[in-house]
């Protein structure tokens, strides 16, 4: 059996979104096994993956230099791997390529295709054009190492029984976030017809989604409620997710549910879709030539007046849902 060490420590979505490439991978490459290193509160976005081992770490126990080299010690120890694949590229992944390199190991390390997407976001930029995405810039890691993947681009269709709604109104950043009283009224339409769960959110939005609650029927708050192996079940039993481009997209995608989503200042032709999501799902003004003008949402407005966001209405998400 090969044996090959991976890692990528944050963000959430973007964890998220290597376990479908691990699947598939694994399934085309049965003599191989991925040791996936990453924060111990991911794990169970890997649960029921053959041959993928979890290792979860506590990245304040392997801090600076001295605390990555370490980890390297660790590893090798531990599963005595045969090769390295750096799905994240930053400072402390760099350090433990190059301690895994000193060693003689071959390392391959995610291109993440940075000049492209500043070139994209520049709002100059009139002639806007796809790139490569995500899932496939952490496929060509193994690529790089030698292993044929070939990714379908599709999600797994969970058989369950399904029904209602949910709803993960809120993002990480302004610009990718619908305004909330446009999230509040389409929320109340759809719960006529279906029961909406709504997901996701620090103390301040649980505040909000509960007074969403005590003012529309046929609506739970399952946000901080439960553990991300619950929310996933749940998700999974969901007849529709709709989602900003935040993880709540991928953790559709991981459990085979269908997800409208919302996009504002940024844009799915940056990659990172949810895994075999449709275009056809996607909403966002598209006259926009400001946009995208962020990779991550987290700019100013270039306008002042977050367009991207205030001129999407709440029909084109209704219509989205029951075309």
């Amino acid at each position: 059996m090969t044996t090959i060490v991976a890692y990528r420590f944050s963000a959430f979505g973007d964890v998220a979104m290597i376990a479908p490439v691990l699947r598939e991978f694994l399934e085309q490459n049965p003599a191989v096994e991925i040791i996936f290193v990453s924060r111990k509160n991911f794990q169970d976005l890997f649960e029921g993956i053959p041959r993928v081992i979890f290792k979860g770490i506590d990245l304040d126990d392997y801090k600076g230099f001295f605390g990555m080299r370490t980890l390297s010690q660790e590893l090798r120890a531990e599963f005595k791997p045969h090769f390295v694949a750096d799905l994240h590229n930053v400072i402390r992944t760099k350090i433990l390529n190059k301690s895994f390199k000193r060693k003689g190991f071959k390392v391959a390390v995610i291109n993440k295709g940075k000049e492209e997407k500043e070139h994209l976001t520049d709002v100059w930029n009139l002639q806007k054009k796809p790139l490569k995405p995500t899932v496939e810039r952490y496929a060509d890691v193994f690529r790089e190492l030698g292993f044929p993947v070939n990714l379908s681009h599709h999600f797994r269709k969970n058989i369950s029984k399904k029904s209602g709604i949910g709803f993960a109104p809120f993002a990480q950043h302004k610009g990718k976030m619908l305004p909330v009283e446009k999230s509040f009224e389409i929320a109340k339409i759809l719960a006529e017809k279906e029961k909406i769960y709504f997901f996701g959110g620090g103390k301040s939005e649980l505040e909000i989604l509960e007074k969403w609650v005590s003012q529309i029927p046929n609506s739970e708050n399952l946000a901080g409620k439960l553990p991300l192996k619950g929310e996933l079940q749940k998700i999974s039993e969901l007849n529709l997710m709709i989602s900003m481009d935040s993880a709540n997209m991928h953790l559709a995608s991981l459990v085979g549910t269908r997800c409208v989503s919302i996009w504002g200042s940024t844009h799915p032709f940056a990659g990172f879709l949810g895994y075999g999501q449709s275009e056809q799902d996607v909403v966002q003004v598209k006259d926009l030539t400001c946009r995208p003008c962020s990779v991550f949402g987290d700019k100013p407005c270039y306008r002042g007046d977050w367009a991207c966001l205030e001129e999407i209405n709440i029909q084109q998400v209704l219509d989205k849902i029951h075309p």
